[in-house]
């Protein structure tokens, strides 16, 4: 029996998805800056890839700029906006994806400044405690929407505010969000706004960044003229056709699913809390506060790490948290800055689900984690003794 319970990390990709780009793996092969009818065609589905990924977020078409994946569309907006804008200044939070992390702390060695807004024990920022932190010479505010360890969302339209009435671009991160929850620029007022085709069902290595038209970013690669001028290099076809048909996709399907993943989460809380001692939920509970698919829950005195390996061992799949994390000896920063200790941090799995995941399904993950809960516990405890 296999069993994926790690959509955050990955969506298993749709089939439709994978039926459209098989098409362009073949026959229908061509460079979209082509002129002949090779790369007219191809050109005429990368159109109709990007308006799809535009419709997701309420966006113009125009305003699409497809990249390598999210950690390309970050760097993009953050490097871009400093470079462009002359400021050296950012505002972002401390429980950002690594790709917003590792990105500000490369610019710092740069001479770039910034800062890490905290959170509270649900994940939220206070609004206020941004606009404090916004300055003279900052370029750019950077959030991400919905957090994708522990599936907090943040008020975002609030955070908008104040970064317009201070002249500063915001960039929102909404890889975790986009298809799960209702997204749009305008509502958001996002500056710019970063996607994943991946998490959605679409393929790895493609993904795409918002520019509101008017916003002007330096360019991070050269040597073509491709996304109108905004980043060099031949377009992934094939991963932009995948991509846009995982976005129609989700975004058809999104309130009915939002819909059942909450109750399918919301169920599976009840059954841990009332069958499984001592756990915590992380983040908000059930509600508009938080992603519908995902949980994360702290099961005090177990090793997170040692729970996936005996869930893996009997098929399941889950995370200790964000998987560009996996391997990190370190406890979750998105845990420790949400007030967690180290081992409450280091006891924590992420439990995230998507439209292939059934009840039985989470049936089975509890019936298996009971036991995988207790010999874990038992381990740590005679480890500590010894």
């Amino acid at each position: 029996m296999r069993i994926y319970l790690d959509y955050n990390a990955g969506a298993p990709l749709a089939p439709e998805a994978r039926h459209a780009m098989a098409a362009y793996l073949g026959e229908e092969a061509g460079n979209s800056s082509s002129i002949h009818w090779a790369g007219r065609r191809a050109r005429a589905a990368l159109d109709e890839a990007r308006a799809a990924i535009a419709a997701l977020v309420g966006a113009p078409s125009g305003d699409i700029v497809l990249t390598s994946g999210g950690t390309e569309a970050n760097n993009l907006a953050l490097r871009g906006a400093l470079g462009h804008s002359g400021g050296r200044h950012i505002v972002t939070t401390a429980i950002e994806h690594a790709s917003i992390l590792d990105t500000c702390a490369a610019l710092r060695t740069h001479g770039c400044d910034v800062t890490w807004v905290g959170v509270d024990r649900l994940g939220r920022v206070d609004p206020d405690a941004v606009k404090a932190a916004i300055r003279n010479d900052t370029a750019v505010v950077s959030v991400g929407l919905a957090n994708s360890e522990v599936g907090t969302i943040q008020p975002v339209g609030q955070l908008s505010r104040h970064a317009r009435a201070r002249n500063v671009l915001l960039h929102v991160d909404a890889v975790q969000a986009g298809g799960r929850i209702p997204v749009s620029v305008d509502a958001l007022g996002a500056d710019l706004l970063s996607l994943s085709a991946h998490k959605l069902g679409g393929p790895a290595g493609i993904g795409a960044l918002y520019v509101r038209s008017g916003v002007r970013l330096e360019r991070q690669a050269t040597g073509g003229p491709q996304e109108r001028g905004r980043r060099a290099g031949t377009e992934n076809v094939v991963g932009a056709v995948g991509f846009g048909v995982a976005a129609r996709i989700a975004d058809a399907c999104r309130e009915v699913e939002a819909v059942r993943h909450r109750a399918l989460i919301q169920a599976l809380w009840i059954r841990i809390e009332a069958t499984i001692e001592d756990v915590e939920r992380n983040g908000p509970p059930e509600g508009a506060g938080v992603v519908p698919n995902t949980l994360s829950v702290s099961f005090r005195g177990a090793d997170a790490d040692g729970l996936v390996i005996g869930l893996d061992l009997a098929g399941i799949a889950v995370s200790a948290g964000s998987a560009c994390d996996a391997g990190s000896l370190r406890p979750s920063h998105v845990l420790l800055a949400m007030g967690r200790s180290a081992a409450e941090a280091r006891s924590a799995l992420r439990i995230s689900i998507g439209r292939e995941t059934t009840p039985a399904d989470l049936a089975y993950l509890l019936d298996t984690l009971r036991g995988v809960v207790a010999r874990s516990r038992g381990a740590v405890t005679t480890e500590v003794r010894a």
